[in-house]
């Protein structure tokens, strides 16, 4: 059903390290040619930190596993003709053998089924804020599949508190590395105390073994806070944030498209900090994950 490359394959195979990354971020989250300095500088960090980079993507309706110096310049530069898929969407795309970036959840779901444990994000869905009932299916993915994801927490635009219960609520582990609290995205802070907080990455490791291999439990929530040096403090970011959900509501934008409509909003809005945030604490979560990743390797 998929194509893995024959990187990846090879760490597959040998039990080296592997480090799932998403393709949305370099279909839909910047502009040419910027999002393929960032593919490759997350790919680049997933390297530094000894493990193999499998960026996910459906290229004519092949599921692919790890993509290929050209076919990471393609899925940048042709970005708006790859389709923003969640987990719920894989089928359609394979079987109209059509193109499409992965989410999130997407993304989660094909590194488990390819035998990948580990995955960098920026930060995953959750509940959005004035409407309890819309939840990402990140969470309901995150529940299920065996895979640790490392984020700066939830995305800020969100209602963390309630995203906190959610994610209680369907059983996913959260632990904060290096922090005692949900990272709030562009914020290191966001008041909300997590139950666990573990620093050391063999110990993290030690957790997840037991999660997946004596427990048969599901995924690992990893809240890595950003940098000290590019975050944003929430005070700052708050209103900026609250103003574009105020747009969005007067324009009546919702559902998949809500979330890029308010980046967007923000990254004028803070002339481009936001951006540069976002692209350190990616970074950031790669380095992180690809540590990760070699001390589960090693057990």
């Amino acid at each position: 059903m998929h194509v893995v490359s024959s990187e990846v394959e090879r760490a597959l195979c040998g039990g080296a390290p592997v480090v799932a990354l998403e393709s949305t971020i370099v279909a839909h989250g910047l502009p040419w040619p910027e999002n393929l300095d960032v593919a490759n500088e997350l790919e680049e960090a997933v390297r530094r930190g000894g493990a193999v980079p499998a960026t996910i993507a459906i290229v004519g309706g092949q599921i692919r596993i790890g993509l290929e110096a050209p076919q990471l310049e393609e899925l940048a530069r042709e970005g708006a003709r790859f389709r923003k898929a969640g987990a719920g969407d894989l089928a359609v795309h394979v079987a109209r053998r059509g193109d499409a970036a992965t989410t999130v959840s997407a993304t989660a779901t094909l590194a488990a089924r390819a035998g990948i444990r580990v995955f960098a994000t920026g930060g995953i869905g959750g509940v959005h804020r004035g409407a309890g009932d819309d939840v990402s299916h990140d969470l309901a993915v995150l529940a299920r599949e065996p895979v640790a994801v490392v984020s700066a927490g939830a995305k800020a635009i969100l209602d963390l508190p309630r995203t906190l219960e959610v994610l209680e609520t369907l059983g996913v582990l959260v632990v904060g590395h290096q922090t005692d609290e949900l990272p709030a995205f562009y914020s290191r802070r966001s008041g909300l105390r997590l139950e666990h907080r573990i620093d050391d990455i063999d110990e993290l490791a030690r957790v997840c073994d037991v999660r997946w291999r004596e427990l048969g439990q599901g995924g690992v929530l990893v809240c890595n806070p950003i940098p000290a040096s590019a975050e944003i403090p929430a005070e700052r970011i708050e209103p900026v944030i609250a103003a574009a959900l105020a747009d969005a509501a007067a324009e009546g934008v919702a559902g998949k498209a809500l979330t890029p409509f308010l980046l967007r909003r923000i990254a004028d809005a803070t002339a481009g900090a936001s951006v540069r945030a976002n692209r350190a604490l990616a970074v950031h979560d790669a380095e992180v994950a690809a540590r990760l990743a070699v001390a589960i390797a090693r057990r």
